[in-house]
């Protein structure tokens, strides 16, 4: 059966999702100094790296399980010396170029934006993904330099402002992560949002606003209440009304995953309707949210007895917003 996702849509909805990423990883570093642009699906017969900053820094990871693309954070100098410093970075003269110590912080801190970035695209497509190590450079305009990102079929790039500065986020897409991302909307039989695409003056590439790009994604959230481990052929033989006894205590926080990665902790509830509901705590990332329900109706809770049973309760949310996941 042929998609009903087009390609632009799977690789919009693909590129606001990394981008909300690394937004947050960036705020960081610059409380209430960032910005996110709209993202920009770049034309087959154009480049996503026209008009990079010379003099400004590349922060780059590519995928190592076997596809071939690339994250790529493109700042000015000044915006990546500000980042350094964030880093703790000793401060230099504006003018002076990067030096090295600087450029191993700003390292530091794109390991953590682009590690959140891959981490995006692991919840969009459903599988975990493999980055390399990041890699730095000053953008110099040499051809190696571009050599160093390699190529995919696919390319957008969403646009930031840090700190005032203009930054690029640059993503080259593979083919299977398109094809991913299209399959899941459509198994989630999600409407798509009429967006209408202006173009952008520089390049004609269509643009969408990222709020459009991810305000109907659905994703699916659990949460896992213990597991216990049984021989197999005690599980094949477990009879109704048996009582497993899990790992976890009665008032331990349960684990929360969206899309099969864990995503934070929480507790469980019942509201007011006698339903089950989720307080998140604390989300994979170290935020704090201890007073929002995050699920309700939870009342399919099953028990699985494989080579190891965990007791899980499930719901579909509209997890693309931060109300939604609790960020």
């Amino acid at each position: 059966m042929a998609s009903e996702t087009t390609q632009h849509e799977a690789l919009t909805r693909l590129a606001a999702s990394t981008a909300e990423a690394v937004a947050r990883a960036l705020e960081a570093f610059v409380p209430d100094g960032v910005t996110r642009g709209d993202v920009t699906i770049t034309p087959e017969d154009q480049t996503a790296f026209a008009n990079l900053p010379m003099g400004g820094v590349a922060a780059s990871v590519r995928y190592v399980n076997g596809v071939t693309g690339a994250n790529v954070f493109v700042m000015p100098a000044e915006s990546a010396r500000l980042l350094a410093g964030a880093m703790g970075a000793p401060s230099v003269t504006d003018d002076a170029p990067l030096s090295e110590f600087e450029l191993s912080a700003i390292g530091e801190a794109a390991n953590q934006m682009l590690a959140a970035a891959s981490a995006a695209i692991s919840v969009m497509i459903g599988q975990q993904i493999s980055i390399s190590p990041p890699d730095v450079r000053v953008i110099d305009g040499r051809p190696e330099t571009l050599d160093a990102w390699g190529t995919a079929p696919f390319a957008c790039s969403t646009s930031f402002t840090v700190a005032g500065a203009p930054c690029r986020l640059i993503q080259l897409v593979p083919s299977a992560f398109v094809v991913r991302v299209a399959r899941a909307i459509d198994e989630q039989t999600v409407e798509q949002p009429d967006v209408a695409t202006a173009g952008d003056t520089a390049t004609g590439a269509p643009t969408v606003p990222l709020t459009e790009s991810l305000g109907r994604i659905k994703l699916r959230l659990w949460a896992e209440l213990g597991r216990t481990r049984l021989p197999l052929g005690a599980a094949l033989s477990v009879p109704s009304g048996a009582v497993l006894e899990l790992d976890q205590a009665a008032d331990s926080p349960v684990e929360l995953y969206v899309n099969g990665l864990r995503f934070g902790t929480g507790r469980l509830l019942v509201t007011d309707g006698g339903e089950w509901a989720v307080e998140l705590l604390e989300t994979a990332n170290g935020h704090s949210d201890a007073a929002r329900p995050v699920a309700e109706t939870m009342t399919d809770a099953e028990t699985m007895t494989d080579a190891e049973t965990m007791t899980v309760a499930e719901t579909m949310t509209d997890a693309a917003t931060d109300e939604e996941l609790g960020q």
